[in-house]
């Protein structure tokens, strides 16, 4: 594809305070990489992580969260394209692969869904 590529996930809960929006934005000048392989689940910046592990989010004392991450490996066009898939927000902060629980190689031992939303397309207008 030649220019940007914008996508976007509106996030919802059964809980109507979890809700949000995200915007991807793939900058087209940057060679986008997507490692599908079986790895553990790990923080943002490890070497050993899943392609969609991007760390954990921190709401302020309003509740309100504002995010900008940078990341190589969640590509929004191509054969490992993001589009489609679904953004989860969990009720515990992820333990980024370190906490030594059964669960912290595969999901962080984040706890449960809390809320979600599927990455779409985002139209230029």
């Amino acid at each position: 594809m030649g220019g940007t590529v914008k996508a976007v996930a509106v996030i919802s809960g059964a809980d109507p305070n979890i809700r949000g929006t995200l915007q991807f934005v793939q900058d087209p000048s940057r060679g986008p990489h997507f490692n599908p392989l079986k790895k553990d689940h790990g923080a943002p910046s490890d070497m050993e992580r899943h392609a969609g592990d991007l760390g954990n989010i921190v709401a302020g004392p309003d509740g309100v969260a504002e995010v900008s991450i940078i990341d190589v490996q969640i590509p929004l066009s191509g054969q490992h394209s993001i589009l489609g898939r679904a953004v989860v927000v969990h009720a515990d902060p992820d333990d980024l692969g370190r906490g030594g629980h059964e669960l912290s190689k595969t999901t962080g031992n984040a706890g449960g869904r809390v809320g979600c939303g599927i990455i779409g397309l985002q139209s230029s207008v």
